[in-house]
């Protein structure tokens, strides 16, 4: 028995699984917190006090209100950048709460 398919990498392999898993969005929430620091970087990551879903927003809590501005204004492109590294459009988005 002969195959006659091309190879195929893993990460189109992988995408190809995570598309049949049924809680993929899910999934794809996690992959957003986990990526969470290194779309923002550092210095936003530690005042960042926590991060949860609620639907499609994600609801940030920072140290205070200079933070929450300075999120607020770069929600847009964070939201971009989130979505693009998960390749969905799992983020709607942001409300940033001090």
């Amino acid at each position: 028995m002969a195959f006659n398919r091309k190879p195929q990498s893993l990460n189109q392999l992988l995408k190809q699984y995570i598309k049949k898993m049924p809680h993929q969005t899910e999934l794809k929430r996690g992959m957003v917190l986990h990526l969470w620091p290194s779309v923002v970087g550092e210095r936003i990551k530690s005042v960042t006090k926590d991060l949860k879903f609620e639907g499609n927003r994600l609801i940030v809590y920072v140290d205070n209100e200079a933070w929450r501005h300075e999120i607020h204004s770069n929600r847009f492109s964070i939201i971009k950048q989130l979505n693009e590294k998960v390749g969905s459009k799992v983020v709607k988005e942001i409300i940033v709460r001090a």
